[in-house]
C-alpha cells in the first residue's frame, strides 16, 4: 500500500484528534505532488522517445534510483 493510501485509510478510521485533519492534508498535498512531478517526468520521457522512434515499437521504461 502506497502513503497516500495509507493516508486515506488512517482519516477513515475513527475519529482524528483536531490537530490530524491539517496534518494529514498537508501530507497528502504532497504527496500528491510528488505523484504528478513522477507522472509529468514520465510523459517527458514517452514524448522525446516516441519522437525518436517513430516506426519502432516502444518498451516500457524503467526507472533507474
Amino acid at each position: 500500500m502506497n502513503p497516500l493510501q495509507e493516508l486515506g485509510e488512517t482519516l477513515e478510521k475513527g475519529e482524528p484528534s483536531p490537530e490530524d485533519p491539517p496534518k494529514a492534508f498537508e501530507e497528502g498535498v504532497k504527496l500528491t505532488r510528488i505523484c504528478q512531478q513522477s507522472l509529468q517526468e514520465a510523459e517527458q520521457k514517452v514524448m522525446i522517445l516516441s519522437d525518436k522512434t517513430e516506426d519502432a515499437a516502444l518498451e516500457p521504461f524503467v526507472r533507474d534510483n
